[in-house]
């Protein structure tokens, strides 16, 4: 279930541990995210494990402290939904940047699952739910099990 444009990526995830850090709000939607990126790690072969934080704010110190313990790659899953104050913004741009530093800091992969919508029937496609078009939950796990090959790869 990839979007139009999508890589489609086969990772052999045997030997990785991948922690997943998803947020606790819109809990059919990211309910969704998780099964998805569960299914892809499995598939993979990878070690799961899986931290739940209150919401996409949290995701870059629970993000940063996995991949601190030893997880070699992180999937972080979050939902925030456009409402009609400047909160959405604000909350985007934290787990966005954040995000990104924890990568940066850490030198291992981050996939990005945290979906910014205007509403939840935008979510509820892209879900990875029966009827979805697309699978961001998936997506996020192969981008990081991808990553983390390929900076073993560099660095060995």
């Amino acid at each position: 279930m990839s979007g139009h444009g999508s890589p489609t990526l086969s990772i052999d995830g045997t030997g990785l541990t991948v922690a997943i850090v998803a947020g606790l709000w819109h809990t059919e939607i990211s309910d969704g995210l998780i099964a998805g990126a569960r299914r892809a790690l499995e598939a993979s072969g990878a070690t799961i494990v899986e931290y739940r934080v209150p919401g996409s704010f949290e995701l870059p110190v629970a993000a940063k402290a996995a991949l601190d313990a030893g997880a070699d790659a992180v999937v972080a899953l979050g939902v925030i939904v456009r409402g009609g104050t400047p909160h959405f913004e604000y909350v985007s741009a934290a787990a966005t940047d954040g995000l990104t530093r924890v990568a940066l800091d850490t030198g291992k992969p981050v996939g990005f699952g945290v979906l910014t919508l205007d509403n939840e029937e935008q979510g509820i496609d892209r879900a990875g739910l029966p009827g979805s078009k697309e699978d961001k939950g998936a997506e996020a796990a192969e981008a990081a099990l991808a990553t983390a090959r390929l900076l073993h790869g560099i660095r060995a």
